[in-house]
């Protein structure tokens, strides 16, 4: 999977990426817990996009937002 620019390893199988997805979710959840992280629950649904067609519609949108702010902050500078 690609995210922000980088490449990240995802199982290969889609029971395993719904398990892992779910589990960040949960741990997201739980982010006031001392080893967990709010950080957790975006994460797990990115992980779910990758099979789920309006998780990933909604992640496209996010990539194409973010593309575009950052593109306009590089042209404020470049001025």
């Amino acid at each position: 999977m690609r995210l922000f620019g980088r490449e990240f390893p995802l199982p290969g199988s889609k029971p395993w990426r719904i398990a892992l997805g779910s589990a960040l979710l949960v741990g997201g959840i739980l982010g006031f817990l001392p080893i967990l992280g709010f950080w957790m629950a975006p994460l797990g649904l990115v992980v779910l996009s990758v099979d789920s067609p309006l998780m990933r519609r909604w992640r496209r949108r996010m990539d194409v937002r973010i593309a575009r702010w950052r593109r306009s902050r590089r042209r404020g500078r470049a001025s």
